[in-house]
């Protein structure tokens, strides 16, 4: 692995959005910007050469406007450009495996209706074994007032590395914490639940007890970051997406598995990168 941030190119707002986005976590991270941009034109010769010189030009315009963008930015970061030839999403992720974070655009529908998350992006998502990140065009954040980092947690399964990307990005950026994790009552409580709603409240205050003993090495470790936990009933899915709304970014988990049998996101990871208007940093967990 190389210390860097990399980000893919594909000529639209949204990969634009992303690369002055990674250029500051760049900055942040005080390690070099890598801008990539994948041919996947298929090789073949009945393409016109005509139409195959026009392509090149575009692209090399593509990648030598977004680096000189971001150098206007920030005259001191460390630019790379590379274009490469093969499949997007094989090309994006091996780079991805390479970089401390990888990140990509992804397109706002408007309103309620979310974020279009392409194939190549989810791909990389769900594959990559280094954190990425998804980022909206800049016209889809408007100007409402941020509340810091939502950071969703799930105590019933190890997340270390989790928790070490998330206090590390609180130390990087001076924004608070905010962890949250959801939980419904258990089904066997049946009636219980409704006789004495005293059960919930109990179950709900050893749950916050079990997230604030995760957290707490992580508060020792980073004590200038400002912490919050709370452990809230309802949907992980729907509490995080609607913490996102006010979010400077989101950050959450996906399990990896075992075996290679293509790219995986559980619902909750899922649900947020299409509907999340923050940026959202996906990593992956052991």
């Amino acid at each position: 692995m190389t210390a860097q941030v990399t980000v893919g190119l594909d000529g639209s707002e949204e990969s634009v959005a992303a690369a002055r986005w990674a250029a500051h976590e760049a900055v942040l991270r005080e390690v070099p910007l890598r801008l990539v941009h994948v041919d996947d034109w298929p090789d073949a010769p009945e393409i016109p050469a005509t139409y195959v010189r026009s392509h090149t030009e575009r692209a090399l315009s593509l990648v030598r406007d977004a680096a000189e963008r971001v150098r206007k930015e920030h005259p001191d970061l460390e630019v790379f450009t590379e274009r490469a030839h093969g499949r997007a999403a094989e090309v994006l992720t091996t780079a991805a495996d390479e970089a401390d974070l990888t990140v990509l655009g992804s397109r706002g529908l408007g309103g309620l209706l979310g974020f279009v998350v392409g194939s190549v992006s989810l791909a990389v998502v769900g594959t990559a074994r280094r954190p990425v990140a998804l980022v909206r065009a800049e016209n889809e954040r408007g100007s409402r007032a941020r509340t810091g980092i939502v950071v969703g947690v799930d105590i019933y399964h190890p997340c270390e590395s989790l928790l070490g990307f998330a206090f590390a990005a609180g130390a990087r950026t001076g924004l608070p914490l905010r962890f949250l994790h959801s939980w419904t009552l258990p089904a066997s409580y049946g009636y219980a639940a409704v006789v004495d709603p005293g059960i919930g409240e109990e179950l709900g205050a050893r749950l916050h007890g079990g997230l604030d003993d995760q957290l707490e090495p992580w508060r020792k470790r980073y004590p200038g970051v400002e912490v919050t936990a709370k452990a809230v009933v309802g949907s992980p899915a729907h509490q995080l997406v609607e913490a996102s709304r006010n979010a400077d970014l989101v950050i959450v988990g996906r399990r990896t598995r075992r075996i290679p049998v293509g790219p995986h996101l559980g619902h909750v990871a899922h649900a947020v990168i299409h509907h999340s208007p923050a940026p959202v940093i996906v990593v992956p967990l052991a």
